[in-house]
């Protein structure tokens, strides 16, 4: 909306209104394609991110990775001769839709020969963490979905009432169970993240399961009952040991590690007397302050460091694919300005 007052003349005008009709073309025409019919339909004109035991499939042209699409008529081929049939394409899942209307799907083909798939498919299966980031910035969130989405269906093949099992729709939106006519929806766990800064400096930790020299901002899974702020102050408390006086939100995040979860940004402030650190050793491995430079030389490296690089630097922080990265950065650029 801020964009369209801003710049509002007749030919820009004209490109938002194509921009926001055109996005709610999708939106409309996914919401139809949730219905049985509508989608079984679309498997026979959509394309499909493939997967196996929940590794994407990735090509590797030059240096660059990507998760390609294969069309529903490439994929019937390659199935035939793994020994599938078309009812297999039943067992994606809707993702999404290009511009264009032409339906994204995502399919597992765990129950096929991995190396054979992989030498008709022309890709490897990669481990999913590992390929989410090597992908570009634009591939990994639609990737991430996919996987969130299969990941949730795998777990959820049973009842929690009844302990029967249940039956995923076409698309993928739900599960039912038939006995009592139960519907599961998938879910997400929501996580707030939150830079702590006392103004002139910001607190970052590292767990015990991070990689060597790796620190990043608190972050803490939001119990039930909890709004966003309440959340915040208690992850905070409870890890360090501060009292937050104020914040502000920045930014969210689907985030599928080690489960599907929306990751909440914040930027966090505690008074600049009672910044002690108080480290729950139970929670983190270590926790400090770092000013400004400190903060910009680490911005400086972009992607994840080798082994070797890990020990000449103090310390880094995660890579841009990261909320944490975002907030960090944020922090820097204010103190910069200021």
């Amino acid at each position: 909306m801020h964009l369209f007052l801003r710049n509002f003349n007749t030919p820009t005008l004209q490109i938002s209104c194509r921009m926001v009709s055109n996005y709610v073309s999708r939106i409309r025409h996914l919401c139809d394609l949730k219905e049985d019919e509508a989608c079984r339909k679309a498997l026979s004109s959509g394309t499909f991110l493939l997967f196996h035991g929940l590794s994407p499939l990735l090509q590797r042209i030059e240096n660059k990775y990507t998760a390609p699409f294969v069309t529903a008529s490439e994929l019937n081929g390659i199935l035939k001769k793994l020994g599938q049939t078309e009812k297999c394409l039943e067992e994606s899942v809707l993702i999404g839709c290009t511009e264009s209307l032409v339906p994204q799907f995502a399919l597992d083909l765990g129950q096929t020969e991995k190396a054979r798939a992989e030498l008709l498919l022309k890709g490897k299966f990669v481990e999913f963490k590992k390929a989410f980031f090597l992908l570009e910035g634009k591939d990994s969130p639609l990737l991430s979905q996919a996987q969130a989405l299969l990941h949730w269906h795998s777990t959820h093949l049973y009842c929690g009432r009844t302990g029967q099992p249940t039956q995923k729709n076409i698309s993928g939106s739900k599960r039912v169970c038939g006995t009592d006519e139960i519907i599961y929806y998938p879910q997400m766990s929501p996580v707030v993240i939150m830079l702590v800064s006392d103004g002139a400096r910001c607190l970052l930790a590292r767990q015990k399961g991070f990689p060597p020299g790796m620190y990043s901002a608190l972050a803490g899974f939001c119990s039930i009952g909890e709004t966003v702020e309440e959340s915040v102050h208690r992850e905070v408390a409870e890890e360090v040991g501060l009292d937050v006086s104020s914040l502000v939100y920045s930014a969210s995040q689907h985030w599928p590690f080690p489960s599907s979860t929306l990751m909440i940004g914040c930027h966090a402030m505690v008074q600049p007397k009672q910044n002690k650190i108080e480290l729950n050793h139970s929670e983190l491995e270590d926790a400090r302050w770092f000013d400004a430079t400190e903060i910009a030389e680490a911005l400086k490296h972009q992607q994840v460091p080798s082994k070797k690089e890990m020990g000449e630097i103090a310390f880094w922080i995660p890579p841009p694919r990261a909320l944490a990265y975002q907030l960090i950065k944020e922090w820097t650029q204010r103190q910069q300005q200021s």
